[in-house]
């Protein structure tokens, strides 16, 4: 399951790696839950059924990994998760099937699966999920995904990138011996067919039922997930492997309750256990990591490498699998990354050496700003003019790639704005990073959801994401006794 609402018209972009974080893990009999602890090797579940398969996982784990930004560490989810998926496989009859489950520490509502059982869940789905069968929902339809093999069919297929992906990876070359962000790029995940999704929809239904969780549980957090990306229209493109599927999500919901009223009746059965669940997720991160850095308006803020950069007014600043992309309007985005470059190399021979394609050489010039050395310059393909700037900080390049449709000088001052701003964070910037957690509080007589929702007035429309992470309108009767998510800042 996964959703990634659209990013305007443009698309997204496929993420470079900041961080490569390794595991140790959290076990029950035939589930491994990866953990970020130690820097111990990745625990990999080795079946000799299919050794192919588990070949195939072991090497794109650690680079699902590092693209998703690393493993988030919560040792009540981890928990939680192992006990479902242990459930999840003894309805399924798989228990012999390994599983490593992952929790990725992105935001991005997403789930996905590899094959040799490795299954992923971002802390995004955690947030959105309101009770322990919703999860479990999840965690079937995935599951479904590897015992009927789709996931290794999807792995053999290249995903249609969005328009701003194109043009990202377009302007990339042959050469990728120092450029292992591009070369990371180009791996992903192939979104399944829409007969492989509805095969999942329905087989995670009967196993999640099977266990015992509520089978309604998957059209009811499909709804959510929908209102979620609704929600997130502009803000950021995550488009993915669930909602973006080919049936529609109305479709898909239809399909769900269809399927759950066939096999085991009308809304009611099966457990929710939403007490175990809200106690599961309280303390929660929310949003932009702050290993990733986070955004601030159309400031970037990098509290653990202490550097920050602005980029112009018109430009919408969203973290997207370790590297940070915005758009503006609808013919500009920019895409600011890292790279491996040898410390021997200069910036100017870095620009040089094949991983840009169009570069006008002559174009290529040294610059500085704020105390940095950068290079600058320009490539040109039949549909896109790119102004690519590079800046070494403390060692490490960075880079920017600014893509527009049309040249102008409105184009190539905003890339220049953009390069010198980069600078030094200072610590009011980094004051400025707030750090979002999941809390959970109980109705009173007295509450109402339009009350509740105004406990989170401090952050942007707040109060329109209170309703849709508890599922709820305005005007809903609560449950007196009953738990709800709210998000603060501490």
């Amino acid at each position: 399951m996964s959703t990634r609402p659209k990013f305007r018209a443009l698309g997204a972009m496929l993420s470079a790696a900041l961080l490569v974080l390794l595991a140790a893990c959290t076990s029950l009999p035939g589930v491994t839950v990866s953990r970020t602890q130690d820097g111990s090797a990745p625990a990999v579940a080795v079946s000799t059924e299919d050794s192919e398969e588990d070949a195939i996982g072991a090497r794109e784990h650690p680079r699902i990994v590092a693209s998703y930004g690393g493993i988030y560490s919560d040792r009540q989810a981890e928990i939680m998760i192992a006990r479902i998926v242990g459930r999840l496989l003894a309805a399924a009859d798989q228990p012999n099937q390994k599983f490593t489950v992952t929790i990725l520490d992105t935001a991005e509502v997403n789930a996905f699966a590899l094959p040799g059982g490795y299954v992923y869940v971002t802390r995004g789905i955690l947030a959105l999920a309101s009770d322990t069968s919703e999860l479990a929902a999840v965690l079937a339809h995935e599951i479904a995904h590897v015992t009927l093999k789709h996931a290794r069919a999807r792995t053999n297929r290249a995903k249609t990138n969005e328009i701003v992906d194109k043009v990202v990876s377009g302007v990339f070359g042959a050469d990728t011996a120092t450029d292992q962000a591009s070369n990371r790029s180009k791996m992903s995940l192939a979104a399944f067919s829409q007969q492989q999704e509805l095969a999942a929809d329905k087989e995670g239904i009967l196993t999640a039922g099977r266990a015992g969780f509520d089978p309604h549980a998957a059209a009811r957090f499909l709804g959510a997930m929908g209102r979620f990306a609704h929600f997130s229209q502009g803000d950021a493109d995550q488009e993915g492997d669930f909602l973006s599927s080919h049936p529609s999500t109305p479709d898909r919901i239809q399909k769900a309750i269809e399927t759950a009223r066939a096999f085991f009746g009308a809304p009611g059965l099966g457990e929710t256990d939403r007490v175990g669940y809200m106690a599961g997720i309280e303390g929660l991160a929310f949003g932009d990591s702050p290993a990733q850095g986070a955004v601030n308006g159309r400031r970037y803020v990098n509290p653990a490498l202490k550097f920050t950069f602005e980029v112009p007014q018109n430009y919408t600043l969203q973290i997207s699998k370790g590297a940070v992309v915005g758009v503006a309007g609808e013919g500009e985005a920019v895409r600011f990354d890292s790279a491996e470059v040898p410390t021997t190399m200069g910036l100017e021979d870095y620009l040089k050496s094949g991983w840009i394609a169009g570069l006008q050489p002559q174009t290529v010039k040294r610059e500085s700003a704020n105390g940095y050395d950068m290079a600058t310059g320009v490539a040109v393909t039949p549909q896109w003019n790119f102004r690519v700037a590079v800046v070494r900080h403390e060692g490490k390049v960075y880079r920017f790639i600014f893509a527009s449709r049309f040249d102008s000088d409105t184009f190539a001052k905003a890339a220049e704005q953009t390069l010198k701003s980069f600078r030094v964070a200072t610590a009011r910037d980094i004051a400025q990073v707030r750090k979002l957690v999941v809390r959970t509080i109980t109705a009173g007589p007295v509450d109402t959801a339009d009350s509740l929702a105004r406990k989170m007035n401090g952050l942007s429309r707040g109060t329109d994401l209170f309703y849709i992470l508890n599922n709820l309108y305005p005007g809903d009767t609560l449950v007196t006794g009953q738990r709800y998510k709210i998000v603060t800042v501490e």
